[in-house]
């Protein structure tokens, strides 16, 4: 099946690429983010890293101690196909969505916000959640990173996933969000199961694996 993929500039419109057999980059103001589809490495043992499932009945629960609240966000299209997107700050680093949780806000709320702030995409429904929280520990050096940039030393995030259905026209999504946050991503592409943990850095692929297999019945 042919993979569709795309791109966003500050200077050129969206371009989209329907490539028969591998799929090319065209992004030139970005070279960092080149195309992970030909530069990406076999993933690397995932000893260092784990994933703590802790169980709750609610989405209003008390996360873990010491981990910063936050939302992930399973976004699929009519072909069940999952959203994914390229950090700008990291080469080759692929995600979903994601993004803190204010205070008092209700985590279905701050998905809603986060997928409207990161991808402009505000047509999506909410079908599903992970009942539990899910957690993964910051790399000391990332740790550090964020401490200086959140001013808060947190060990790691604590987040509630949630699976939405895209309901909207592709011309919605659009990288440079909402306008009220600084862009984080390149590109962005619909991908297989395996293509989103394959891609993903290696201390979120744990959480990525355990979200995929909750949202396992909706993407078949």
């Amino acid at each position: 099946m042919a993979l569709v993929w795309r791109s966003f500039s500050l200077c050129f419109p969206l371009h989209h690429f329907s490539v028969p057999s591998k799929p090319i980059s065209f992004i030139p103001q970005y070279p960092s983010s080149s195309s992970p589809f030909l530069n990406h490495r076999k993933p690397q043992p995932l000893t260092l890293f784990s994933c703590t499932c802790s169980s709750t009945s609610s989405s209003m629960e008390t996360p873990p101690q010491g981990y910063r609240r936050n939302v992930g966000i399973c976004l699929i299209n009519s072909s069940k196909k999952i959203f994914s997107a390229s950090r700008l700050d990291i080469p080759n680093a692929w995600q979903m969505p994601q993004g803190g949780i204010d205070d008092s806000e209700d985590p279905k709320v701050a998905a809603l916000r986060e997928l409207k702030e990161e991808t402009g995409v505000s047509s999506a429904e909410i079908i599903a959640e992970v009942p539990f929280w899910l957690t993964y520990d910051f790399p000391p050096e990332v740790r550090e990173k964020l401490k200086h940039q959140w001013g808060s030393d947190w060990k790691g995030q604590a987040q509630k996933w949630f699976l939405l259905k895209f309901t909207g026209k592709e011309e919605e999504i659009n990288l440079l969000g909402d306008g009220t946050e600084k862009p984080e991503f390149g590109e962005w592409s619909w991908m297989t199961l395996e293509q989103i943990v394959e891609l993903a850095v290696d201390f979120k692929k744990p959480v990525y694996k355990k979200v995929l297999e909750v949202f396992t019945p909706y993407l078949h």
